[in-house]
């Protein structure tokens, strides 16, 4: 038992990458779903269906993660739609999109973007979600990370920056939700074999990648379902007790 059977859980980036890949593993796992992004989510639900046999546990939502009322909407899909909220997956971020370089040659505008996608947009999410998980009495709140957050990535300061505020929206909130039984918790994975880590690093994708996997204790990239696992593992009951936790999925990253 996976201790997400009957919850309703809320993905946002859920169109395609990592996002689509949670949606499906929560929903196998005995949740249903609010598929949720700025672009369409219909390739994700159907995903799901496969994934379950049954074409009632997801639906999709378009969601601006900037705009609260936009991410108040997507709640109301999922509570309208299935009657409650309980678990939140802060997936959704400007990444793949971003221009790398030196961090003073980066452009403002790109930094502004990431900023309030990466971090107003949990925020936002955070504040749209909150209400809904106290009428159930409690809830999970999964916010994604990066390794880059703690380790450092190079000609990426943006994303960097962007992802080590999530760890502190992650450690604050979670002091201030405990008693009303909403725990909070960060996942910070590495390179993730997606589209959207092949598009970040353009051609040089695969030298980057075979250097990442070699500095982890365990010398192979990350798949998306190595993250989902640990998604699915915090969303469920069997981690009631935990919050305000990182959790490094990242192979075991080390610098020799």
């Amino acid at each position: 038992m996976s201790g997400v059977e009957g919850k309703v859980a809320i993905v946002t980036g859920a169109a395609r990458g990592l996002g689509r890949t949670y949606c499906s593993a929560l929903a196998r796992a005995g949740a249903t779903v609010v598929a949720a992004d700025v672009n369409a989510c219909d390739e994700t639900v159907a995903d799901v269906a496969r994934a379950t046999g049954a074409d009632d546990r997801a639906v999709a939502a378009h969601l601006d993660v900037t705009d609260i009322d936009s991410c108040r909407a997507s709640v109301a899909t999922a509570v309208e739609t299935f009657g409650r909220l309980d678990v939140l997956v802060n997936n959704a971020a400007l990444y793949a999109s971003l221009a790398s370089g030196p961090f003073d040659t980066l452009d403002e505008g790109e930094w502004d973007a990431a900023m309030a996608v990466n971090v107003t947009g949990v925020w936002n999410m955070c504040r749209a979600a909150v209400p809904a998980m106290r009428e159930v009495g409690g809830g999970s709140i999964i916010n994604i990370s990066s390794l880059a957050a703690v380790y450092g990535l190079p000609n990426a300061l943006h994303y960097t920056t962007s992802k080590a505020a999530v760890l502190g929206i992650t450690r604050g909130l979670a002091r201030e939700l405990g008693r009303d039984w909403i725990r909070v918790n960060a996942v910070a994975p590495s390179a993730v074999a997606t589209e959207g880590t092949r598009e970040f690093f353009g051609d040089d994708h695969e030298r980057v990648l075979g250097a990442i996997a070699k500095q982890q204790a365990l010398r192979r990239n990350l798949e998306p379902d190595d993250v989902a696992a640990t998604i699915v593992h915090l969303a469920g009951d069997g981690t009631r007790f935990v919050t305000g936790q990182t959790f490094m999925v990242d192979g075991g990253a080390v610098t020799t």
